[in-house]
């Protein structure tokens, strides 16, 4: 990295001592490189020095790398600044040092939306809802969110003191928490489910992900799973060393997993499974949504090319390409797009996203996301390792459409209304959820909120100022029911919750239990997917 960063720099300084500055006879100095940046400094000096307003230099540099990146027409390349570096590195690498609390802003207060399991300051008592009042004596309130995650965050070992708001404790309270090496988790809980079909969330791709897939998939089988559902639906990706040794487990040696092709000839290169299948004639199904992005599109093209897995639920998001990142002078970071990568059978399904699109021709999902129409018109076709006919274009396409619960036309209006108070109604459903398990502590999952508790709860908005219309309430009422049923379910059990109280709206996953209920191999899975009728596509 550092060679390709002084490589150029010392053909620069080289050209100048010789006299040549880099022209050669004929050559317009417009288009000179070392003209254009003393242009660019120039134009930052005088901007700096006359303007009518005080400007910041930095800002101006700033924005003429922004500008530049912008140019490239790349939403995925992007300067970060060192902080911002940081929270990437926290999320890749799963570990950081810390007390173990997701917080947000609400109210004008960082507040706790929910205490990592076993972490420090789950474990000193801090819980969800609880308002920091002071951190290390400073006024909180005078804090953005991430001013107070940078003090929370700290050594392993060295103690840091807060003093807490909660609801219904006059006066703040105050804990002194011992720093931990917090780890984020890729496999965040396994389950058994029905039919002894186990079902393993992958939400994404850090340094432990590969190692944690194991361990999940391992303690399955060995309570008698016969079938395995692998849900990566959300999962923006990560590592492509990790995409790639996920994938390896589920495939015999030699096998093609990825191919990445970019300018420079290190960008270049075929990745294959390196060990044994771990385990050999499970069958899978794979839980896709266009929320699925790049490793993750790896590892469900791998194993659908290779006829491996099936493909339930949605096109995926089309991201296919990899970044790599290039550390700057003062510790900011370049990310920056260099290769394109391609499935076992040559299938580029990297897609152009030109925007959200609108609702006048697209429909809600009951969680409030878009649902896009699936089309395979116009798309490459390719053929499997079994025959199958498989597609390219934009995103991989699942071998199963199936479409999630979705609004009618009337709750969509209403859901629409409810959207233009979305930061107010967010703060009321998780303060409800948490008095309300305050006040359930038997609740159990599976629990269906009563209409006079969705009457309380509209009350609730009215009380802290929502100007809720009755009509909207009344037409989204699935969608209130459901997303206050779901913050419940985290606030009473965590990551686990959500999973355990609404997998009665989750049609993917059923429809991924009806195929794997008589399948007893891969191949029969194949079959029985060949003969699944796919979901029309919804009404709007």
């Amino acid at each position: 990295m550092r060679r390709t960063v002084a490589a150029p720099i010392l053909v620069v300084l080289l050209s100048v001592a010789a006299g040549g500055w880099l022209l050669q006879q004929g050559v317009d100095r417009a288009e000179n490189v070392y003209v254009r940046v003393r242009v660019l400094q120039e134009v930052v000096d005088r901007v700096e020095s006359s303007f009518v307003d005080d400007v910041d230099a930095t800002s101006l540099y700033n924005s003429a790398i922004d500008g530049l990146i912008r140019d490239l027409g790349d939403p995925h390349s992007s300067f970060m600044p060192a902080a911002q570096f940081e929270n990437l590195r926290i999320r890749t690498e799963g570990e950081y040092g810390g007390v173990g609390l997701e917080v947000t802003d609400r109210g004008g207060y960082v507040t706790v939306v929910s205490p990592i399991p076993g972490g420090p300051g789950g474990r000193a008592g801090i819980r969800a809802g609880d308002q920091f009042w002071e951190i290390e004596g400073v006024r909180a309130d005078t804090m953005l969110t991430d001013q107070a995650v940078d003090i929370l965050r700290g050594r392993p070992g060295t103690e840091v003191t807060v003093r807490m708001l909660r609801p219904g404790v006059d006066e703040p309270i105050e804990f002194t928490i011992a720093r931990e090496v917090i780890r984020l988790k890729a496999v965040p809980y396994a389950a058994m489910l029905e039919g002894d079909i186990g079902y393993v969330p992958l939400l994404t791709f850090l340094e432990t992900s590969e190692e944690e897939m194991r361990a999940a998939v391992d303690s399955l089988q060995q309570e008698g799973m016969r079938g395995l559902i692998v849900d990566v639906r959300g999962n923006p990706g990560g590592l492509l060393d990790q995409g790639i040794a996920v994938t390896d487990l589920f495939l015999e040696p030699g096998s093609s997993i990825v191919e990445t092709r970019g300018r420079a000839a290190d960008q270049n290169d075929t990745y294959s499974a390196s060990r044994p299948d771990r385990w050999p004639g499970l069958p899978v199904v794979m839980l896709v949504d266009a929320t699925s992005a790049s490793a993750s599109e790896i590892f469900a093209g791998a194993l659908q090319d290779h006829d491996r897995a099936v493909l339930v639920g949605e096109t995926t998001y089309g991201k296919g390409s990899v970044q790599s990142l290039y550390r700057l002078t003062g510790g900011d970071v370049l990310r920056l797009t260099t290769a394109k990568w391609y499935t076992p059978l040559g299938r580029s399904i990297d897609a152009e996203h030109s925007g959200e699109p609108d609702l006048e021709s697209h429909t809600l999902s009951i969680s409030g996301q878009i649902v896009l129409p699936v089309t395979i018109e116009g798309r490459p076709e390719y053929e499997s390792a079994a025959g199958r006919t498989i597609y390219g274009g934009g995103g991989i396409t699942p071998d199963l459409f199936v479409y999630p619960e979705t609004l009618a036309p009337r709750e969509v209006t209403g859901v629409q209304g409810l959207f233009r108070r979305a930061g107010r109604f967010s703060v009321a459903v998780f303060d409800y959820a948490v008095d309300y398990v305050a006040k359930h502590p038997g609740l159990a999952a599976g629990f269906t909120l009563t209409d006079a508790e969705l009457a309380d709860f509209e009350t609730s908005l009215v009380d802290s100022g929502v100007d809720v219309d009755p009509v909207d309430f009344a037409d989204a009422e699935r969608f209130v029911r459901y997303h206050l049923e779901r913050e419940i379910a985290t606030q009473a059990w965590g990551e686990i919750g959500p999973f355990l109280q609404l997998q009665r709206h989750d049609r993917q996953l059923q429809r991924a239990l009806e195929i794997l209920s008589g399948a007893g191999s891969p191949a029969e899975l194949l079959q029985a997917v060949g003969s699944a009728e796919p979901d029309p596509s919804p009404d709007r």
